[in-house]
């Protein structure tokens, strides 16, 4: 169980003032203000037009399909990318960390599908912990969105982040607490892996 002060990393900032509006649903947002011409341009960019189906609302409103770390100097042909569906896989990183080369510029790439609603203020939590002490805490917008028109899935780049180097960031390896959750406090994901660092990829 989650100590108290992870369960507090683990909440988005919040912003002094604001209160996330009543849920509507995407065909209540496409009719709204439909005179609007800019109005329109925008919920169409966020997938709200008129009769657009807004999906099965028996599944989640969101799936986070992967979770990638990108770097331009991996090697050819390798690719560090976590399908949250295979959950063995990602319990497996606790007995063999992923390895991430020390000192090098990389960024985190996040595939998710907005399966029905519209979703709003959706964040990526990250808490980093070293021997149980959290050593580092990024959090990332990913933004608001509905289903896509063509039920794709949505790719969000986070900034580019340089891993730490030398010999007692080497040392040892790091667990991660990752989330996806929105404004409302919803979780969408929760799920950890671990990493080490080393000289080399």
């Amino acid at each position: 169980m989650a100590s108290p002060d992870e369960q507090d990393d683990l909440k988005p900032t919040a912003t002094p003032g604001y209160n996330p509006a009543a849920a509507k649903t995407a065909e209540e947002y496409a009719k709204l203000d439909a005179e609007d011409e800019s109005l329109a341009r925008w919920k169409a960019s966020l997938g709200i037009v008129p009769g657009v189906t807004s999906g099965d609302a028996n599944q989640p409103k969101v799936t986070v399909v992967t979770l990638e770390l990108d770097s331009p100097t991996l090697p050819a042909g390798k690719q560090l990318v976590f399908d949250l569906a295979d959950t063995a896989k990602l319990a497996d990183t606790k007995k063999n960390p992923i390895i991430i080369k020390e000192g090098v510029e990389y960024n985190v790439r996040i595939t998710f599908k907005v399966n029905h609603s519209i979703i709003s203020g959706v964040r990526y939590l990250q808490v980093v912990k070293r021997a149980g002490i959290k050593v580092d805490k990024l959090e990332q917008m990913l933004g608001s969105y509905g289903p896509h028109p063509n039920g794709e899935a949505y790719i969000k780049n986070f900034d580019p982040e340089e891993s730490p180097s030398g010999v007692l960031a080497r040392s040892g390896s790091y667990t991660v607490r990752s989330r996806v959750i929105d404004d409302d406090g919803e979780v969408y994901a929760d799920w950890e892996w671990s990493f080490k660092l080393a000289k080399e990829w």
